[in-house]
């Protein structure tokens, strides 16, 4: 074996079960076809979209065996449907076209009957028309991405006169103030992750992806901070480390953004978004607080103009994709997953923060940093009960 070169063995067992799948598979997967009962079957709705005279359904095969669209009742009578292949294999996608008269404001009970008799349900409390996704419909998308992402966050980061004069004491507190704020964010991006996973497709994971996105965010940002050790420390040197906090701090927020103009966009494609003046203020108010917590590392030595522009753009800009990517495209798998990164990004930024709330005897948890951690996450609740979706 001392003979045998490093690679080889490494790669022997990887051949070995390679042989071991292929055999199984030539010999056509022994036991498993002689499963006894009757077929399970597992259909989900992922989108909806209404036009005049017609509703498309989006549906996806989320169990192991093939299911066949048999028939199709609105409110209790069958009408007809069309489809590309009515029988959808497993992790399959299709969608139904159902010619139907639907009244605006009016509710209706979709149920699909398939081949084997199991029926599957599909409320629509109040039906709306899909906006077209023309060029007014993403100028109007982008718009609401710019009012609640990039403004909201532009006018917070006017706090930074304010946070340049304070004494050295209460810049530690509203780093603190910081960390509240963005645990608020976390925990609203994991909630709101797992109720739009559970609300869609599980095949491919489920509420499973917001942890997943969170880890693989949270690693990332890690590895990125690693990397950027060295530069963090001449930066300190220099008196320029706050910016390498606030550059944090703002791709965390906009991360949290996106998956905060998913919903926005997505509520819109079928008229469950409420533009009226509390949604406004709402909006206005929630996230203005995120620009104060992108210029709170910022109180020793601010940057230029330009970069307090470069962070607000990342930290407000991602709002307007997600509203895009919402309206035009929203999967609940992929929103869950975006989510879930916003949190595990959030997390990483608040490890960073930790060492900027320590007093003078090197203590995290002092009366100066509960107060501000608590402060934060009352704000951001009590902002939240403005925004009404």
């Amino acid at each position: 074996m001392a003979r045998v070169p490093a690679w080889a063995l490494g790669l022997a067992p990887l051949a070995l079960i390679a042989a071991v799948v292929a055999a199984f598979a030539l010999l056509g997967g022994p036991g498993l076809s002689d499963r006894n009962g009757p077929p399970v079957e597992d259909l989900t709705f992922e989108r909806t979209v209404l036009r005049p005279g017609e509703i498309e359904l989006s549906l996806r095969n989320d169990g192991p065996d093939p299911v066949r669209v048999a028939q199709v009742s609105v409110n209790d009578g069958f009408v007809d449907f069309q489809a590309d292949q009515r029988e959808i294999g497993r992790l399959g996608a299709e969608k139904l076209t159902i010619p139907y008269a639907w009244i605006e404001g009016e509710g209706y009970d979709i149920v699909l009957l398939t081949s084997t008799g199991e029926t599957f349900e599909h409320d629509i409390p109040v039906a709306v028309e899909t906006p077209a996704t023309d060029s007014g419909f993403f100028g109007l998308m982008a718009l609401l991405g710019v009012y609640v992402g990039v403004i909201p966050v532009a006018l917070g980061m006017l706090w930074l006169p304010f946070v340049r004069r304070i004494d050295a004491r209460w810049v530690r507190v509203l780093m603190a103030l910081t960390i509240g704020l963005l645990a608020f964010l976390a925990i609203d991006a994991i909630q709101e992750g797992v109720q739009t996973a559970l609300g869609g497709s599980q095949v491919f994971g489920g509420a499973a992806l917001v942890f997943l996105g969170a880890l693989a965010s949270y690693l990332v940002l890690a590895g990125i901070e690693s990397f950027m050790t060295a530069r963090e420390e001449r930066q300190r040197a220099a008196g320029t480390g706050g910016a390498y906090l606030a550059l944090l701090v703002a791709i965390g927020i906009g991360l949290h953004n996106l998956g905060e103009g998913l919903a926005i966009g997505s509520a819109y494609a079928v008229g469950a978004l409420a533009l009226g003046t509390v949604l406004v203020i709402g909006f206005a108010i929630h996230n203005t607080t995120e620009g104060l917590a992108i210029v709170a590392p910022l109180a020793d030595r601010p940057p230029g103009i330009r970069r307090l522009i470069v962070l607000g753009l990342i930290a407000g800009a991602p709002a307007i994709l997600g509203a895009l990517i919402g309206a035009t495209a929203f999967n609940s798998n992929l929103a869950a997953l975006l989510l879930g990164a916003g949190a595990g990004a959030i997390a990483q930024v608040i490890q960073q923060l930790v060492p900027a709330i320590r007093d003078e005897s090197g203590r995290a948890l002092h009366a100066g940093s509960i107060a501000g951690i608590l402060a934060g996450l009352v704000l951001l609740y009590m902002t939240s009960l403005l925004v009404s979706v």
